[in-house]
């Protein structure tokens, strides 16, 4: 692997896996955009912070990553997130593809894709087979997402 975009990439996946979220943070450009079904669009520090947030909290967490590719201007990834959702207790397998742009040798636009429906319904039991497919739970646990991380300070979780 020596495009040194698909070594950022690899680097960013191999501190994710060590729960290094500051590590992962300070890979992204600081005119930077994250987006995820689960936090909608961020942008800036708020992406560190994620990271910060679920490196820090989770007990649990396994990563997993494969089909790393990239050149000069974009990049992907699939990879596996298994951990268990704090607020039910319940076991989650999240598969997810990322695609990546670069700037200045940083990450500047990175979009995660999953399944929302699928990733409910494993998280949330029986409210998220019901409920997950609808854009009022979409909406609602987006909201919830973002007011934890907007309420999360990083510097406590280190």
């Amino acid at each position: 692997m020596s495009e040194p975009n698909a070594e950022l990439i690899e680097k960013f996946y191999e501190s994710f896996r060590k729960g290094q979220g500051q590590a992962m943070a300070a890979m992204y450009h600081k005119d930077a955009t994250f987006e995820d079904p689960a936090f909608g669009v961020l942008k800036g520090e708020m992406i560190g912070r994620m990271w910060i947030m679920l490196t820090s909290r989770s007990k649990d967490l396994k990563v997993n990553y494969t089909n790393i590719s990239a050149d000069q201007n974009t990049g992907r990834c699939s990879w596996t997130a298994d951990y268990t959702f704090s607020k039910t207790g319940r076991p989650v397998h999240n598969i997810i593809e990322a695609s990546f742009t670069f700037k200045d040798g940083k990450i500047l636009t990175h979009k995660d894709d999953f399944n929302f429906y699928r990733w409910c319904r494993q998280a949330l039991g029986l409210p998220g087979v019901l409920l997950g497919w609808t854009p009022f739970l979409h909406a609602k646990l987006q909201k919830t997402f973002r007011g934890v991380l907007e309420s999360f300070d990083p510097k406590k979780a280190q």
